[in-house]
């Protein structure tokens, strides 16, 4: 399994995370889609996710809560571009509050509004690689520069969520 951060000097803003799952490629597209499936992978190690609306088509949004093992709540929202089962998703995310207006992040006051995220899913003999790449849209210098400064952090995030997902996907496979 592997993850890594790929930058290159023409998208500097640019994250991107590969990943390798064990699976086929239906069913890891399946698990990123079906509310019943995010529910019991999707977020930091720990966190409890809940659904409150999951709409997947273009204009579509994926509306969720997260709860920290000490209570703390956030809301988060994708707000879906592009499907293109079982191969592309993109779309647009962003913290929120739990009526789905825009927030801020909760830690950081110069973070993106909005991160356009685009997942990309193939497949070699049974195994699914994943690669997710998120640029800040509509951002000042400022939440560019905290973006770019971010990228670690989000390796490890984005890491240990693909190590959950491994994990539940582990489960669905017996």
């Amino acid at each position: 399994m592997n993850a890594k951060i790929q930058n290159n000097s023409d998208a500097l803003d640019e994250f991107v995370i590969s990943r390798e799952f064990a699976a086929p490629r239906a069913l890891v597209f399946k698990v990123w889609t079906e509310a019943e499936h995010l529910a019991r992978w999707w977020g930091p190690k720990g966190f409890t996710l809940g659904v409150a609306r999951l709409d997947l088509r273009p204009g579509g949004v994926f509306h969720y809560s997260m709860r920290s093992p000490q209570g703390h709540e956030m809301w988060g929202k994708f707000v879906y571009d592009e499907i293109s089962p079982p191969s592309r998703i993109v779309f647009v995310s962003s913290f929120s509050d739990a009526a789905g207006n825009l927030t801020r992040h909760p830690g950081s006051a110069t973070w993106p509004l909005e991160v356009r995220s685009t997942l990309t899913f193939s497949e070699h003999q049974g195994i699914t690689t994943i690669t997710l790449r998120g640029e800040p849209i509509n951002a000042s210098a400022d939440e560019r520069r905290t973006f770019r400064d971010g990228h670690r952090s989000m390796q490890g995030g984005f890491g240990g969520t693909f190590t959950q997902l491994s994990e539940y996907l582990a489960t669905l496979r017996g």
